[in-house]
């Protein structure tokens, strides 16, 4: 093993057995240490703090969410070194901002700890990356803005990932987007006979030296340049 990582022993920063809670209230209870510890070390940049079913979510400013999650990512006290998922909603009120999520995990210290922040409609979506600090970030946050648009700001390789790259549609999790996609079936169908298959293989999958000509310029230069992303 090589120094790039480190070993953690589930529990070994918390003296507390583990123990699965009963008995929690919907809302309020005591919440997440680490909430106080953002308020103290952040301030103003932590806009509200939510104890629902025991589980803390702490709601941020969007300018400061990629400092809180290094802060809370390498002060020894947070530990928090997992991100475990990376999200978004929409509310069917369309009024309400669209809120992106993080989950993130302390295995040293058992705890867990959501955060999240708000984008108001209108305006660019739009959040930092927190791929600088959790590289597992690079597939979930390519996920999201698949399905939401939401852009992540310094995401290494930022593109669809479930979806192909022309895909012109929008953004099938938004509310706004219609349950059968905004073209007729005939134009959906039409546009899948026209893909070239083999365009969507890797060139190490396919010899695909014919269908390499048929790929967008800007996947041909990312493919010819050697680019590298993630660990």
């Amino acid at each position: 093993m090589t120094d790039r990582f480190t070993t953690y022993q589930a529990g070994t920063g918390s003296s507390a057995a583990p123990a699965t809670p009963r008995g929690l209230a919907n809302r309020g209870g005591a919440a997440n240490a680490s909430a106080a510890a953002l308020r103290a070390r952040f301030g103003a940049a932590v806009l509200r703090v939510d104890v629902v079913w025991g589980e803390t979510t702490v709601a941020v400013a969007t300018s400061q969410v990629l400092d809180i999650v290094r802060w809370l990512h390498d002060e020894p006290s947070e530990s928090y070194e997992y991100l475990s998922d990376v999200t978004a909603v929409e509310h069917r009120d369309l009024s309400m901002p669209i809120e992106v999520v993080w989950h993130l995990r302390s295995i040293r210290n058992r705890s867990f700890l959501r955060l999240k922040t708000f984008l108001q409609k209108g305006a660019p979506l739009e959040v930092p990356s927190v791929w600088p600090v959790y590289k597992g970030a690079d597939w979930l946050e390519r996920e999201c803005y698949d399905m939401f648009g939401i852009r992540f700001t310094g995401h290494p390789d930022l593109r669809r990932i479930l979806l192909w790259e022309q895909y012109k549609e929008g953004f099938p999790l938004r509310k706004d987007f219609p349950l059968r996609g905004r073209f007729s079936r005939a134009e959906q169908l039409r546009q899948a006979l026209a893909a070239n298959p083999e365009s969507r293989y890797s060139m190490e999958e396919l010899s695909v030296m014919d269908a390499f000509e048929d790929l967008p310029l800007d996947m041909r230069t990312r493919l010819t340049g050697g680019e590298q992303v993630g660990e």
